[in-house]
């Protein structure tokens, strides 16, 4: 972790908004039908609508992954950039408990691993397209520790099976769709950690949370992260092409102030934006559309 908060961060005007928050994954996909009955079925999503070629999963009104049917691209190679998992937050054990139960059952073979990262309890995923998926609680606020203006995260040990001995109940288990479910942060797969923060910290308003060998976590308003970016694949990639996988991630700012300060900064930066009246577009240096619009 780094021991102070570098001098390059943004100054408080030219943050985000604390209130930010994360709005659905955008992924292209070739079979939607499968991708619709893993997301509904395994993880498990409402499917909330289903429109031609486009999907919308999620839980009550709040959409979570969006599925665009692409058949014609490729998949793209896994050193390129692009998406390293998007994380869903559950918004209590029993929750997750119930979510981790039934991809086990659902889709057994798509479990990659878990862990207590001390701010939170994760468990990862890949569906069957490869695209990552992490399913997760955070502990309380109060529980988390800072140091030098860095979140303390860690990587210990969770053995699932005790995890849902203690939390999943019979009604759950029948039941998954239980408590509330939402994009807690998204996490890419970058050419660079120092083109990141200059792009996620410098120009667009995020606050560096942690930084770990490889990897940068950002947020707003004091959350542990919003978003990361790693290196562990992909160092060197260059901008990406057409191809399955991430389509678009999605941050929803509180007011049409907060999202018109946002593209100002982005425009004072350089960064020209897509704007469709509705959602402002960004893009990265790699080529990941970063859509801002107002929640």
């Amino acid at each position: 972790m780094a021991d102070s908060r570098s001098s390059a961060e943004p100054a408080a005007a030219d943050l985000l908004a604390a209130d930010t928050t994360m709005g659905p994954v955008t992924l292209r996909v070739a079979d939607l039908d499968a991708m619709i009955g893993y997301y509904t079925r395994a993880v498990p999503l409402e499917l909330l609508r289903h429109e031609g070629a486009a999907a919308v999963l999620g839980r009550g009104s709040v959409p979570t992954v969006i599925l665009e049917h692409a058949p014609e691209l490729r998949h793209a190679s896994p050193r390129d950039a692009g998406l390293f998992h998007t994380a869903i937050l559950f918004d209590s054990d029993a929750a997750l408990a119930a979510a981790v139960a039934s991809v086990a059952r659902a889709a057994p073979g798509t479990f990659t691993g878990s862990a207590d990262h001390l701010v939170s309890k994760a468990f990862y995923f890949t569906d069957p397209e490869g695209n990552g998926v992490e399913l997760y609680r955070d502990r309380a606020r109060t529980a988390w520790s800072w140091a030098h203006g860095r979140v303390v995260m860690g990587t210990e040990g969770l053995d699932p099976n005790a995890f849902l001995r203690d939390h999943l109940t019979p009604e759950t288990l029948a039941d998954p769709r239980v408590g509330d479910a939402r994009v807690g942060h998204v996490h890419l797969s970058v050419g660079s950690v120092d083109e990141a923060r200059e792009f996620y910290v410098r120009r667009l308003g995020f606050a560096t949370t942690a930084e770990v060998p490889g990897a940068l976590f950002v947020s707003a308003g004091g959350y542990h992260h919003h978003m990361a970016m790693n290196v562990w694949s992909s160092r060197g990639a260059g901008r990406r092409q057409q191809a399955l996988g991430l389509g678009s991630v999605d941050i929803a700012l509180p007011t049409p102030d907060d999202l018109g300060a946002a593209v100002e900064r982005m425009r004072h930066a350089g960064v020209d934006p897509r704007d469709d009246g509705r959602t402002v577009t960004f893009s990265d240096p790699w080529g990941n559309d970063v859509r801002l619009a107002v929640a």
